[in-house]
């Protein structure tokens, strides 16, 4: 079989670019004049997920830095559900992983499954890691973005962190169940408010990236503003974020899938591939080839059930337990299948290609990337050279190259 020939091509994103981080995060909570709503010595939990986002260690030192400037002890609680394999240790090494350390952060880390019911609502008791709970305050610490799973004014951002964060596994099972019943963007933003409503939430701190993954603007916002500040990120976040340029793909081959990458694995706004709730018009995909799991997903594979195809080096690293468990928790089963895997790369692309319809290899629409977070650069096959073309915002880099493989049938690194 003959395989089209790749150009490498550079996309131009919007979205602005912050440069001082910690001074950023300082400026905008010291804007908030917390020093007459706390006292000095209170203690005040600071959440962390297990998202990949950019400069995370950076920002949650700059938080516990300002808390302590107010007289404040700060303390780290892992927010994450049921990553981590929903247990303690498992959940300490996912910040691990982000730089996230006692020693890094200048202050402890308390991680714990143990929640404790705080409150109702829709029927359904609302859930808070114990150990934020029994903190003077709270400081809510997370990225706004499009969700992967379902459309609303409020997606993923703080509200879903005071949801299923703060809920831990016990919380965040109850509210996926429920968002099966009722709609993922109606339970978590329910969620969220009873968890304002305690008065335990001392503000929040909203962050938004760029198209290239870089940290673009932090805002901190006070429990009152948190529904029209985070509906106005979103709508931010949505404009600057990084999607594939084209409306329909014969094959994508994505080098990388990971919880780092996105909760789902792979964005699925960038795949395409409609999950649980979502709509999505495009892109079109007609196959999706997965080549490896990120070290970071401590063998969590959770969506590979979005792909078509994948290899058995990525299978032989995945951790069932942490998979299933992530699937059991979220109620979406499809997301622990494992597609057909081959033992080189050759093969898995040889077979996608001959199942694209009539379309011979050599002319199909073939995109393959990093991973669905790193967008700024992507290799496209010949074929789609009118559409690079055709827009300014894409260029060529360099190109046309076979696609190569090593002495075992693998594609080198992106």
């Amino acid at each position: 079989m003959s395989f089209p020939p790749m150009f490498r091509v550079k996309q131009r994103f919007e979205g602005p670019t912050l440069h001082n981080i910690p001074s950023a995060v300082r400026e905008t909570i010291a804007s908030l004049r917390l020093g007459d709503r706390v006292k000095p010595g209170q203690t005040a939990a600071i959440t962390a997920g297990s998202r990949g986002i950019a400069n995370i260690d950076r920002i949650t030192r700059a938080v516990a830095d300002e808390l302590k400037a107010l007289g404040l002890k700060p303390f780290i609680v892992p927010t994450m559900g049921s990553h981590g394999e929903a247990t303690a240790d498992g959940q300490r090494k996912v910040l691990e992983h982000y730089g996230i350390t006692e020693a890094a952060m200048g202050c402890p880390i308390k991680s714990s499954m143990e929640v404790v019911r705080i409150g109702e609502t829709k029927g359904l008791p609302v859930f808070c890691d114990k150990n934020a709970w029994e903190a003077d305050h709270i400081a809510v610490v997370g990225r706004i973005k499009a969700h992967t799973d379902f459309d609303g004014e409020i997606e993923s951002g703080l509200f879903k962190m005071m949801a299923i964060g703060l809920g831990k596994q016990h919380g965040a099972e109850h509210y996926h169940r429920a968002g099966h019943q009722f709609s993922y963007a109606e339970i978590f933003p329910s969620v969220g408010s009873a968890v304002l409503q305690t008065g335990h939430i001392l503000f929040g701190l909203g962050i938004v990236e760029n198209g290239y993954d870089e940290t673009a603007k932090v805002q901190a916002l006070y429990p009152k503003d948190f529904w029209e500040g985070e509906k106005a990120l979103l709508k931010e976040a949505k404009a600057w974020m990084a999607r594939l340029p084209f409306d329909a793909i014969d094959l994508l081959i994505v080098d990388e899938m990971g919880k780092n990458i996105s909760g789902a694995g792979m964005d699925t706004n960038v795949v395409g591939r409609p999950f649980v709730q979502k709509v999505l018009a495009r892109p079109k995909i007609r196959r999706v080839f997965v080549r490896d799991l990120t070290p970071e997903s401590e063998g969590n594979a959770v969506g590979i059930g979005m792909a078509d195809f994948t290899t058995r080096r990525l299978v032989a690293k995945i951790n069932y337990k942490a998979m299933h468990m992530n699937a059991i928790t979220s109620g979406v089963p499809e997301g622990a299948k494992v597609p057909m895997a081959f033992d080189a790369d050759r093969e898995a692309i040889q077979v996608a290609l001959g199942m694209i319809g009539l379309t011979p290899p050599e002319q199909a629409s073939v995109v393959r990337i990093k991973d669905t977070l790193h967008l700024a650069e992507i290799d496209v096959s010949e074929a789609m050279l009118p559409q690079v073309k055709a827009d300014d915002r894409l260029s060529v880099l360099s190109g046309p190259a076979p696609l190569a493989f090593d002495g075992k049938g693998n594609l080198p690194p992106f």
